[in-house]
């Protein structure tokens, strides 16, 4: 896995000398993703420029540099991932291996290209990938994602120049950039806690959809056109349930872990050390499972775990290490080392993101780097088959809610909201103490008004949105701001499903996950020059799982039935069943205690009125309500502060920036 970065421009504006140095300074940015190595390749008469820092996993020798041309010359290329089936495509291509320099998949990958072309090739390729590639012939430039988006890509035009790159930084590091932050895509973040493929969170920059190949025209700059989809997440989705798997339970068990086996096998080929994370859930312990099955010597596998009661799974973890063998390594971590790596959060991320498990990410990703190089983890097993707990309260609150006239639940929700959380507890305390019930004990105001808002929803999707939302009207937040469209609020881009958790899972699919889930993995592994690599999103194994009736996901008020019996073939049930406990840290806490004056310092009602993208009340208000422990706003106000922690990060670049040119 590696970082690269580049750009095309009007051939007038500088000369090699000044290009070279640029890309060179913008790659420069991305040494973090590719510590082993640097390479540029520029052609001023065509104004194109690509630099490469390489992390090297495969062909560690100098044949493996990049930028790297192709056999004929025609094709050089960029590339940041992995292709996990080269070997086979190599086979494909050539049995004479004179033609190959090296052993790495780019010269694959160049080879394909020269002999299927460009599209046919990204149909042919099983991996995680973005690449740039420039086509010396034609004069195109090609710009293309992996299917499930795991690896990043950004571009945009800047001046006369357009811009691409792994991560922002490196765009900020071009001499044409004037960044200016989108406040629409701003609104966006503040519902997800990220901002929404295909924004960024500046104007004019765009994040390339997975699954999806741009090519722009040399003779046609600043004539920017759409990007073209090459595999579809939702045609993926509709001919699964309109093709479903044939077999009965046996042999879609049988199927599943055919796959999952090969998908794990062919991500553990590098010529570096490779290790996986292991939390001790389903996903994890499948993958780890299926890694050990078939190694000759113990898997390395690594957790972190917390003295915070509620946030602890190393000891689950450790548990299924011990049962299949593994190397293990678990470290447990004090609140004040956690809380060392905020800090770094906005460097780290490069743009607003808040999904606060991206501390123990980071951690663990800090952990693992100390022993290998690539390590393999278990995400994307709950939006295939069906993990999160939001389907299973999504589907029952449906089917009550949808049998009552909307009208009726509208008026009902109003009279709710009418009454104030502080009051609702003093009539629910009152009632108790009549009436004692262990349910009663557990409603309070809050919950009263989060079911009002549930009960005015006007459809399914409305409901989804709601109970995926953190800022439900982010505009209202936002000064001079409409909320940036995302595939969840524009319905030209829904699946048609009949199920309303199909419906769901998909839409996660769409956002959820390649915006968040594989985001904080990417930039965290990356951070400290770790490869991750996510077996449960080869697309077979996607395009299996939507052929997988729903029966055979959820039994009764549990998820992922299927794969559970495939990591039961490998490990007892009584180590895995548990509730789900997710990967997290207790922000709560901390902000009333050990990071409340940092936080109070980027949420004070001068600063937010004087930075000019937020309207201060709506935020005070929350932040002195979660201070009194009246209510908890965790996630609200983490979203608040990673922007703020993200926005001193851009000013000091800003400063640094105009020092240097002064020099």
């Amino acid at each position: 896995m590696c970082g690269f970065a580049g750009f095309l421009q009007q051939t007038s504006v500088v000369g090699a000398d000044a290009m070279k140095a640029a890309v060179r300074h913008m790659a420069g940015t991305l040494q973090h993703r590719g510590p082993d190595d640097a390479g540029a390749w520029i052609d001023p008469e065509a104004g194109i420029a690509v630099g490469h820092q390489r992390l090297s996993i495969i062909d560690l020798s100098a044949e493996g540099h990049q930028p790297m041309t192709s056999v004929s010359g025609r094709y050089v290329i960029a590339f940041n991932g992995e292709i996990y089936n080269f070997q086979d495509l190599r086979k494909d291509l050539q049995a004479d291996t004179s033609i190959w320099r090296g052993h790495s998949d780019t010269e694959v990958m160049l080879a394909a290209f020269e002999r299927w072309g460009v599209e046919k090739s990204l149909q042919r390729f099983n991996g995680m990938f973005a690449f740039a590639l420039w086509d010396r012939e034609e004069r195109l430039l090609h710009l293309a994602r992996d299917r499930l988006g795991e690896k990043p890509l950004y571009y945009g035009w800047m001046g006369q120049s357009l811009l691409f790159a792994s991560e922002l930084k490196a765009l900020r590091a071009h001499p044409a950039w004037r960044g200016e932050v989108d406040r629409d895509a701003l609104a966006a973040y503040l519902r997800h806690n990220y901002v929404p493929a295909p924004h960024s969170i500046y104007r004019g920059i765009s994040k390339l959809p997975a699954g999806t190949h741009l090519v722009v025209s040399a003779a046609e700059r600043e004539c920017m056109p759409r990007p073209r989809a090459y595999w579809s997440m939702r045609r993926a989705a509709e001919e699964g349930v309109a093709h479903p798997f044939e077999g009965g339970e046996r042999a879609a068990v049988d199927e599943l872990e055919r796959l999952l086996l090969d998908a794990v096998k062919i991500r553990t080929v590098a010529d570096v050390p490779v290790g996986v994370f292991l939390s001790g859930g389903v996903d994890s312990s499948t993958v780890v499972a299926l890694m050990q099955a078939q190694s000759q010597k113990p898997v390395k596998s690594f957790s972190i775990g917390f003295n915070e009661e509620g946030y602890n799974e190393a000891q689950f973890a450790k548990k299924v290490a011990r049962h299949l063998h593994t190397d293990h390594t678990e470290l447990y971590v004090t609140p004040a080392e956690a809380m060392s790596v905020i800090p770094r959060l906005p460097e780290i991320y490069d743009e607003p993101f808040s999904d606060s498990s991206q501390i123990p990410t980071v951690l663990v990703s800090q952990l693992a780097r100390q022993q290998v190089t690539v390590s393999l983890s278990g995400d994307g097993g709950d939006e295939l088959f069906c993990g999160y707990i939001r389907y299973f309260w999504g589907r029952r609150i449906w089917n009550k809610l949808r049998h009552i006239p909307y009208p009726m639940r509208n008026l009902a929700s109003a009279g709710m909201r009418g009454i104030p959380t502080q009051t609702w507890d003093t009539v629910i305390r009152g009632a108790t103490r009549l009436m004692p019930s262990n349910t009663l004990k557990e409603i309070t105001g809050d919950r009263v008004h989060k079911l009002a808002d549930v009960l005015a929803v006007p459809s399914a999707e409305a409901l989804y949105l709601g109970l995926v939302s953190h800022w439900e009207r982010p505009e209202t937040i936002v000064r001079g701001s409409r909320e940036a469209e995302s595939v969840l609020t524009d319905p030209s881009q829904w699946a048609a499903l009949d199920d309303f958790t199909l419906r769901m899972m998909y839409l996660d699919s769409m956002s959820y996950l390649p915006d968040d889930i594989l985001v904080k993995v990417d930039r965290a592994s990356m951070s400290v020059g770790l490869e991750s690599r996510v077996p449960l999103l080869d697309h077979r194994l996607v395009e299996l799982a939507w052929r997988i009736p729903l029966s055979m996901k959820i039994r009764g008020q549990q998820g992922k039935w299927l794969l559970r019996q495939v990591l039961y073939r490998h490990v007892p049930r009584e180590l895995i069943e548990r509730p789900k406990m997710g990967f997290g840290v207790p922000i709560d806490s901390w902000l009333r205690g050990p990071l409340r004056d940092w936080a109070e310092e980027l949420l004070g009602e001068r600063r937010l009125r004087e930075d000019g993208y937020f309207h201060p009340a709506p935020i005070r208000a929350k932040w002195a309500e979660h201070l009194s422990g009246a209510r908890n706003w965790q996630y609200w106000l983490w979203d608040i502060l990673m922007f703020q922690a993200w926005l001193d990060r851009e000013r000091r670049d800003i400063a640094v920036g105009a020092e240097a040119a002064v020099a």
